[in-house]
């Protein structure tokens, strides 16, 4: 397989990824007992996962991280998802912080549905951003 063509199927395997965490996460909100903090990491995970689908697309390497600033700043301004910081800095701490023991505010239910509507919102516009602008414009990976 090219490197293009190998590129392409791992944007596409990355983008498939990123559409089942907020359907997992719409089907938990739907539970009587929520687990609000598994719903906002799947959130999380939505929104990543469409980053790196991105950064493959221009060549980058894909870093394992969970701070979707990292993420975003390794992208050209134009392939940046429009989204804003506090938004950003919330959806990160869901994958980094309330993941894991410690003394944080517990998530409502009304945050983790707002997490579920940012991820879907990022979903489709890096959707339409992958199918408006050539893939690997500037170089190839």
């Amino acid at each position: 397989m090219r490197g293009h063509d190998k590129a392409m199927t791992v944007v596409t395997e990355w983008m498939a990824k990123a559409e089942n965490d907020p359907k997992e996460a719409t089907h938990l909100v739907r539970m009587a007992d929520c687990p609000t903090d598994t719903v906002c990491f799947h959130a999380q995970q939505c929104f990543e996962k469409c980053l790196k689908a991105l950064l493959v697309t221009k060549g980058t390497s894909v870093r394992k991280t969970h701070d979707l600033g990292e993420l975003i700043v390794l992208l050209p301004s134009e392939l940046r998802p429009s989204i804003i910081s506090e938004e950003q800095d919330r959806l990160t701490e869901y994958a980094t912080v309330t993941r894991y023991p410690g003394n944080y505010d517990p998530i409502t239910l009304g945050e983790a549905r707002q997490a579920v509507r940012i991820a879907r919102r990022v979903r489709q516009e890096v959707g339409r951003l992958l199918s408006e602008k050539p893939p690997f414009a500037g170089g190839q990976p």
